[in-house]
């Protein structure tokens, strides 16, 4: 871990730095997520290194994961700013849940952790480009933790078995 990188507890989820070492067990359920491309603006046939080269930030950003208590990694997140230059003070961020995990509540501890870390990173807001309108389940995570909608591009994602859906643009101050 490098210095200055907490480590978070939250009771049944600890929420770290990713390593390398990590990028197997996230590559485990990143490529079923994405494959089955309801919730991604990630080709479905996204190959490892593109994902690997796609997730696993360098600094400004971000990746962390969430481990469960028996030392799984369960979810992961990544944050970088939005924009370059005189955009760089809104960051950006995407999660992803190992879907055997979901509904433990390890998406929303992954949520607080970005966002107090990107509080303390200096960002003055967080904005999601790209939120698919039928995964409603991470539309009411971000709204809970204190996302607006901004604006719903219609039709702009095609997913797999309901066809074109929108993608809410989502943010809040930090």
């Amino acid at each position: 871990m490098l210095p200055g990188r907490s480590v978070v507890d939250a009771g049944d989820v600890r929420i770290r730095e990713a390593t390398a070492d990590d990028w197997p067990a996230i590559w485990r359920f990143m490529r079923d997520i994405v494959s089955a491309g309801e919730t991604f603006c990630w080709e479905r046939d996204t190959n490892e290194p593109s994902a690997r080269a796609g997730w696993m930030r360098l600094p400004p950003g971000r990746t962390v994961v969430a481990i469960d208590h028996e030392g799984s990694v369960v979810g992961t997140a990544e944050t970088h700013p939005n924009h370059a230059g005189p955009g760089a003070h809104v960051a950006n961020a995407g999660f992803m849940v190992d879907p055997a995990h979901a509904g433990r509540g390890y998406g929303r501890a992954l949520g607080e952790h970005v966002v107090e870390q990107a509080r303390a990173d200096g960002y003055s807001a967080m904005q999601f480009n790209a939120v698919v309108e039928t995964n409603t389940g991470a539309v009411a995570l971000w709204r809970s933790l204190g996302f607006e909608i901004l604006a719903t591009v219609p039709e702009a994602f095609e997913h797999p078995e309901k066809g074109f859906v929108g993608l809410h643009i989502m943010h809040r101050a930090l």
